[in-house]
Formats: structure tokens, C-alpha cells, sequence
């Protein structure tokens, strides 16, 4: 399944804060417990795939510092003094 196949186009037309926006309303709403079971279970699956997404998001982004850096190491200091 290619990437931008993983996700509805709803989902993959987020900017990486405006999911996990959403997916902490989702985690809110299920923490109150005042959700019907039905719609619990589909808002539970919508914010599955929403954590999903947002640590894909974050991996890439990882890739590229990776890459940035030159040294595979993201959490490399930048010396901004040298």
C-alpha cells in the first residue's frame, strides 16, 4: 500500500497540528465517558488512525533532520558558534 493510500484523504489532508488537535479532542471525549458505545468505537478507530499518522508525520520528519545533520543522528547539538 503506497503512502498516501494509508490514510482517507480527510486524514491525509491535515497539517500534523491539526491532528493531533484532533485526535486529543478525541481522547478528551472518550476520557469523559459520555459517549454512546456505537460512536465510541468509531471516533476510538478515527483516533487510532490519527496517532498513526502523526508518528508517521514525526518520522519523516526525523528522517530529514537525519538527513540534514549528515551524521543519522537527530538529536545532534547544533553548534551555531563555529
Amino acid at each position: 500500500m503506497a503512502k498516501d493510500e494509508k490514510w482517507s484523504a480527510e486524514i491525509a489532508a491535515l497539517s500534523f497540528e491539526e491532528a493531533m488537535r484532533t485526535l486529543e479532542e478525541i481522547v478528551n471525549r472518550l476520557e469523559a465517558g459520555d459517549v454512546a458505545l456505537e460512536e465510541s468505537i468509531e471516533i476510538y478507530q478515527r483516533g487510532s488512525q490519527l496517532r498513526a499518522f502523526c508518528e508517521d508525520k514525526l518520522k519523516s520528519a526525523q528522517t530529514k533532520i537525519e538527513k540534514i545533520t549528515g551524521n543519522g543522528s537527530a538529536t545532534a547539538p547544533l553548534d551555531i558558534d563555529e
